[in-house]
């Protein structure tokens, strides 16, 4: 949605989606928001709540049957497994997900990972074709006068025009760009800590490739799995950034993690926007 400064300082419902990777900041944003009357619809959660709730619970069901104890209650009846997802704790999602290669390390064999991949990748597109809806429902169920969309960082990669269509109709698109010294600190922090990601299947597959013969292996079997990930994060990373700048370019506006440190408040959030739009208009 591109706005004027006089059209987004009257926009009495405002709708804001916020565009760019996990660590730059969205969430914490989001949550500051939450407290002004801002609707949090967070992309993720709504993906582990709704579209990816029975695969979740299917996947860790079949963990609990390899154990007899556990399996013999489950199987009684005598216990149930329930997930608690937050907007703070979505960590049953990233489980989900997993991580390609060495069953004995955790890692996933590479059919069953494009399969959660593709699941994922379907879950959210849904996720981000309801956002008109609970921008609706924050308002007249819920009471609440703005809207921000949290949406997950692999939103730049689901070529699904619809949402991009969607999401620029009913929000004003808020990509928060990296600085290179927030750059390097993502990928230091994505590297300390590997993490499930989500990669587009023709990313994956060119980068697996490289992978396994930059590594002399013969079977995905062998590779590990944090290892992977560590590997491919600056890969995804760099390849994300385009995409963004495309979505923002073409459809919202662009603030950088410096401008986004800023922010204390609603009332710095909202200058920071006004700024954006008026100077990328």
């Amino acid at each position: 949605m591109k706005l004027s400064v006089d059209q987004f300082r009257n926009w009495e419902h405002k709708c804001i989606t916020l565009l760019g990777m996990s660590g730059v900041g969205k969430t914490c944003l989001s949550v500051m928001l939450r407290a002004h009357n801002w609707f949090h619809y967070s992309g993720d959660y709504r993906i582990g709540t709704r579209y990816l709730d029975e695969p979740i619970l299917d996947n860790i069901k079949q963990q609990a049957m390899a154990i007899p104890f556990l399996r013999d209650l489950l199987r009684s009846d005598s216990i149930y497994i329930v997930n608690n997802i937050t907007v703070d704790n979505l960590h049953p999602v990233s489980s989900f997900l997993g991580k390609l290669g060495d069953p004995e390390l955790g890692g996933l064999p590479l059919q069953e990972f494009k399969r959660r991949q593709e699941l994922h990748r379907q879950a959210e597109v849904a996720a981000m074709k309801d956002v008109p809806v609970f921008i609706q429902k924050a308002q007249e169920i819920y009471g609440y006068r703005h809207f921000v969309n949290d949406a997950g960082g692999s939103v730049c990669e689901l070529d699904d025009p619809e949402v991009l269509r969607i999401l620029a109709d009913h929000s004003l698109i808020l990509y928060i760009q990296a600085t290179e010294q927030d750059e390097q600190e993502l990928i230091r922090r994505a590297v300390q800590f590997p993490k499930p990601l989500y990669y587009r299947e023709a990313f994956l597959v060119e980068q697996l490739d490289l992978y396994m013969r930059e590594r002399d292996l013969a079977y995905v079997a062998m590779i590990d799995p944090d290892d992977f990930v560590r590997w491919m994060f600056p890969r995804l990373f760099y390849s994300r950034i385009p995409r963004y700048q495309a979505i923002a370019g073409q459809y919202g506006y662009t603030i950088t993690t410096t401008d986004l440190a800023q922010v204390t408040s609603e009332a710095d959030f909202l200058r920071l926007v006004e700024k954006a739009v008026e100077q990328q208009s």
